[in-house]
């Protein structure tokens, strides 16, 4: 064998070891997952909403299943809003029939079990029906101190435009703050964050006919922008596990996207992490894009049937709120 032929074969062997490295170096979010319109199965027979489901068996080599719907918010006599208990909760089933069977009932923000109260602000044609807990008490070393947030929340204006905000609540107060950009957390001794001070000095009344509070935000203006090191969702690393996610956005042109991710099922479904979660978003044209409350409490029914499985071992979880369209 030549020098030509030996420097030919070494050449063509760096290249494949090159081209090995470039593939383990792309990006985990290149794969795009397979949908299938489902409408039918649900008892859907109009445009205006339509269900989809997941036919890629996996995503990023782990188990994956989802379903998400599609809600053209241009349509007339469509009805939107959120639906809340005070002190206990309901499987969304139950909410189902206590609404009179809306075609889609979904579990929302996010919530403590001590009293079953929500924990992020939710808004109904007008009315505001919960709070944000904005204000973390601190543990450990940090105790006797307090870490303010504004939690992010989806809302729909009374003008019918959809957008996606950094939120502040206020027992004495009937309207909701927000502005566009998260705000960096704020750690003092004060219980509650005045609204005197100069980082909440960017807040406007929100005009909302109704919104579903929850977090972290996942995409904004068509890309991944995962504000969780802003609202303090999940801490560590909490960002990149798997689980089951219930999360909503839009496109550009009014239509809702409601994404509901089975998860926690060995060999049938692991769930997805955020920055998957938002990928899958933009992949749908979502502008912008939150995540809600997941695990055990993702749910989405259409028609009162489920979609995903509930990842709770008796089924579906009882919620103190849910979103719902007529």
């Amino acid at each position: 064998m030549n020098h030509t032929m030996k420097y030919q074969k070494l050449s063509l062997h760096l290249a494949s070891i090159f081209f090995c490295f470039y593939l383990l170096a792309m990006p985990a979010m290149a794969q795009k997952i397979e949908w299938k319109n489902v409408s039918n199965e649900f008892g859907l027979s109009s445009n205006t909403i339509q269900v989809f489901a997941s036919t890629s068996a996996t995503l990023n080599d782990s188990v994956f299943k989802a379903y998400y719907v599609l809600i053209n918010t241009n349509a007339p006599k469509l009805e939107m809003g959120v639906d809340t208990t005070l002190y206990r909760r309901l499987t969304p089933s139950a909410f189902y029939e206590r609404l009179a069977q809306p075609t889609v009932v979904m579990n929302a923000s996010f919530f403590e079990f001590k009293n079953n109260t929500n924990l992020n602000v939710l808004v109904h044609r007008g009315n505001i029906l919960a709070l944000n807990k904005q204000d973390i008490d601190g543990k450990g070393k940090d105790t006797l101190t307090f870490t303010h947030v504004l939690s992010s929340a989806f809302g729909m204006q009374k003008n019918g435009k959809m957008d996606i905000a950094y939120t502040y609540t206020d027992s004495n107060s009937k309207k909701v703050l927000y502005q566009q950009n998260p705000m960096t957390p704020v750690k003092d001794k004060n219980a509650k964050l005045s609204l005197k001070e100069d980082v909440l000095s960017n807040l406007n009344p929100w005009k909302l006919d109704w919104a579903v509070g929850g977090g972290p935000v996942l995409v904004k203006d068509g890309t991944i922008f995962i504000s969780n090191n802003e609202e303090k969702k999940f801490s560590g690393k909490a960002i990149a596990d798997h689980h089951p996610r219930t999360a909503m956005g839009y496109t550009k042109d009014g239509h809702l996207i409601l994404l509901a991710v089975q998860g926690r099922m060995k060999n049938i479904a692991v769930g997805t992490t955020l920055t998957e979660t938002a990928q899958i978003f933009i992949d749908l044209g979502a502008v912008e894009a939150i995540n809600l409350d997941g695990g055990g409490s993702s749910c989405l029914l259409v028609n009162g049937k489920e979609t995903i499985k509930p990842s709770d071992p008796t089924g579906q979880r009882p919620v103190p709120a849910v979103f719902f369209v007529k």
